[in-house]
């Protein structure tokens, strides 16, 4: 078998842009749609999930990462997520490359969302709120950044608020105590949350706002209280991930709360022309289910940028 390269952070990151992430991930979703699959093992407070995607005529791709929580204090020079994605090609099956799967999901995740925003928030927000201050909270600040440059206040705030403060320093936003507050204020709110109960509760968002739900990834998972998604427009990158597999929405479908019909469309029909956010007054929410075919187009990506390096 031939050489297959191992692709991480220190190759190839200073050549990715959050643009050119969010134009890999839109032409994507206009190519078949992905054949996809996920398969979760639990073991008490430790989590194995692989996902793998196939698009006819560009690539398959399977991602396996280890959740171990409990590295944060029994291996604390471990991380709690380690990941690897191999590519592979889709006409020959023949492996194309191994790649970081924590750096490729970084990109990929605030990626997901920040398209999500370009495509349904107002062009005129001016109020981003992060919930959360983890790292995905960090690469949401670039992201926004980057595509959304005429932002005037960046606000973070997390339960334990030394930390909003700790990452508000390091990234030059501003820490906020009161969550209500900080939900009321958003133009844009993202959240990065481990919660398992829902806490954005539907009276605090602000008419116009765009909501991002980025946390939930298990069945038990939530962010946003039903009172949330009753106020809005709801869309997701992916049906086939983001409605039943995962609790945000899994839940009050399983409920009765919504229905499938109140999950207006995904980036399938959004980056192919269907509409998206109808008025500046609709509150519009997006479910970030971070599919395969996520972590494909990001990869086929990167792969491309380490080629044109490499010759």
């Amino acid at each position: 078998m031939r050489d297959i390269p191992f692709i991480s952070e220190e190759h190839i990151e200073k050549l990715l842009t959050w643009s050119g992430i969010t134009d890999a991930l839109f032409s994507a979703h206009q190519r078949p749609e992905a054949e996809i699959n996920d398969i979760l093992f639990q073991s008490e407070n430790s989590s194995l999930l692989s996902r793998a995607a196939w698009i006819k005529n560009y690539g398959i791709a399977v991602k396996t990462a280890t959740i171990f929580p409990d590295n944060a204090t029994k291996f604390p020079d471990l991380p709690t997520v380690q990941s690897l994605v191999t590519l592979f090609d889709d006409n020959s099956g023949a492996p194309r490359a191994i790649i970081d799967g924590n750096f490729l999901t970084k990109w990929k995740t605030a990626g997901d969302s920040v398209l999500g925003a370009k495509l349904l928030a107002r062009k005129d927000s001016q109020v981003l709120t992060i919930l959360g201050a983890g790292k995905v909270a960090q690469s949401m600040i670039d992201a926004y950044r980057e595509l959304f440059p005429r932002l005037e206040t960046i606000q973070v705030w997390n339960h334990r608020h030394e930390k909003a403060v700790a990452l508000a320093s390091e990234k030059d936003v501003v820490p906020i105590k009161d969550l209500a507050e900080a939900v009321r204020s958003a133009d844009i709110l993202s959240s990065a949350t481990t919660a398992i109960d829902p806490f954005i509760k539907g009276e605090w968002l602000k008419e116009g706002c765009h909501l991002d739900l980025i946390g939930a990834f298990r069945p038990d998972m939530r962010e946003a209280h039903d009172s949330a998604l009753l106020r809005g427009s709801i869309f997701v990158d992916s049906y086939k991930t983001a409605l039943h597999d995962i609790g945000e929405l899994g839940i009050p479908l399983a409920n009765g709360v919504i229905s499938e019909a109140d999950v207006i469309n995904d980036f399938y029909g959004l980056c192919c022309g269907n509409p998206g956010r109808k008025s500046d007054a609709e509150i519009t929410i997006f479910k970030n289910g971070g599919g395969a075919h996520l972590d494909l187009a990001v990869a086929a990506h990167i792969k491309k940028l380490f080629d044109e390096i490499s010759v």
